[in-house]
């Protein structure tokens, strides 16, 4: 298995990596509830301001005092989405890689798919029509703000609850 290495050269126990695409253009958007995810917990976790290392927004610490080492990276490169329902969560390790590109970085660099997954359901248009798909994905939530915070919440508590070991995906 390949080590990941924090600033302080120390090795992490868990990487969290948080999709999504960069720029003001994305930020706010379904697209991005990833980095929306990894905010979040980096918030919990009390993690320094992130810098940038490889080739995204890098921080590293850990959960706790005498908790694992965790880092977590916001890629600042550019992606595809996931479709699931909108509120909808799901963890599961390994699985196809379904033309996302994000999760094909991933395998590339990982050397394997068999990777945990949190899975954060932002909904999809009755269309197929890559337009009005785009549309959805690109544009301002639907949805109000509180159910929004909803959801990141819950994903970063199924991140959590795996990092810390409470539950298996």
């Amino acid at each position: 298995m390949r080590r990941l290495f924090g600033a302080g050269s120390a090795p992490v126990d868990w990487l969290v990596v948080g999709l999504g695409n960069p720029g003001e253009r994305y930020a706010r958007t379904p697209h991005n509830v990833g980095f929306a995810v990894a905010d979040e917990l980096a918030r919990r976790w009390e993690l320094p301001r992130a810098k940038q290392r490889y080739a995204g927004l890098f921080t590293d610490g850990r959960t706790g005092p005498g908790g694992p080492r965790v880092a977590v990276l916001w890629p600042q490169t550019y992606m595809n989405e996931i479709d699931l329902p909108f509120g909808e969560v799901r963890t599961r390790v390994g699985g196809g890689l379904a033309g996302h590109n994000g999760l094909k970085s991933l395998r590339r660099g990982l050397g394997s798919p068999d990777f945990v997954r949190v899975r954060v359901g932002v909904g999809r248009p009755d269309s197929s029509d890559p337009e009005i798909v785009s549309a959805h994905v690109l544009g301002r939530w639907r949805e109000p703000a509180q159910d929004v915070q909803a959801l990141v919440e819950s994903a970063a508590d199924a991140a959590e609850r795996i990092v810390l070991g409470d539950a298996s995906p």
